[in-house]
């Protein structure tokens, strides 16, 4: 295979996602057929939504019959982070060539730490390091989800409690991007970011208006936190 060592490494890096995912693709599987959807949506949400946190809510959007407006607005709410990821990843994009319109597609908060947190291979191709690493991202959340929506067709589960994996997810991929920059800067920001809007933002709001003000803090200090 021509380009095996950056399917290689792109594996590598990617275990602590694998198991995240496959575990949250699993539970969001066998919550879809818990409330009696199809097995198929699992696979079909999974290739074209490819979106975690908006998928699980999906199904609410579902139970209650949401009109279209509140879907997109909730969506638009859910998923608007992405867009700041995006804006940081755009000169690293920039000669993806064919693969930067999938890279965009499958830009995952967990992704996005990778690329942020593992420092590059230069012998590598770029280009097909960063398409390998969100393929195979993106494939253990199909396989995860679809797997599992099969299995709980015949198998009853409790999945109380089972969506706690990404947070936890999220802590393992914290902490390793700490060990790597040795700043303790962002974090704080963003600890006093998350408990205000926590405490003076309705929780519906809370996502979006805590990146803003850890970007306005991140701006306003910019200095103080690339040389600490």
């Amino acid at each position: 295979m021509k380009y095996k060592e950056e399917l290689k490494k792109a594996f590598q890096v990617s275990i602590p996602v694998m198991m995240g995912y496959g575990v949250l693709g699993f539970a969001f599987g066998l919550l879809l057929v818990s409330f009696e959807y199809p097995w198929y949506l699992a696979p079909i949400m999974s290739l074209f939504i490819y979106a975690g946190a908006l998928q699980f809510v999906a199904i609410n959007f579902f139970n209650v019959k949401a009109g279209m407006i509140d879907i997109v607005i909730a969506s638009w709410f859910i998923n608007i982070r992405q867009s700041f990821y995006g804006l940081s990843l755009l000169k690293r994009f920039k000669d993806t060539g064919k693969f930067k319109t999938y890279l965009i597609f499958g830009l995952t908060d967990e992704t996005y730490a990778l690329l942020t947190t593992i420092k590059d291979d230069e012998s590598l191709n770029k280009r097909w390091y960063y398409f390998f690493l969100t393929a195979l991202n993106q494939s253990y959340w199909f396989i995860g989800s679809t797997l599992s929506a099969i299995i709980g067709l015949n198998i009853k589960f409790n999945t109380a409690g089972l969506e706690f994996s990404l947070t936890a997810l999220f802590v393992v991929l914290c902490i390793e991007q700490y060990k790597n920059l040795r700043n303790i800067a962002p974090f704080f920001i963003g600890i006093i970011a998350s408990v205000f809007a926590l405490i003076f933002i309705p929780s519906d709001k809370m996502l979006i208006v805590s990146i803003m003000i850890a970007l306005i803090l991140m701006f306003t200090f910019k200095n103080r936190v690339e040389h600490e």
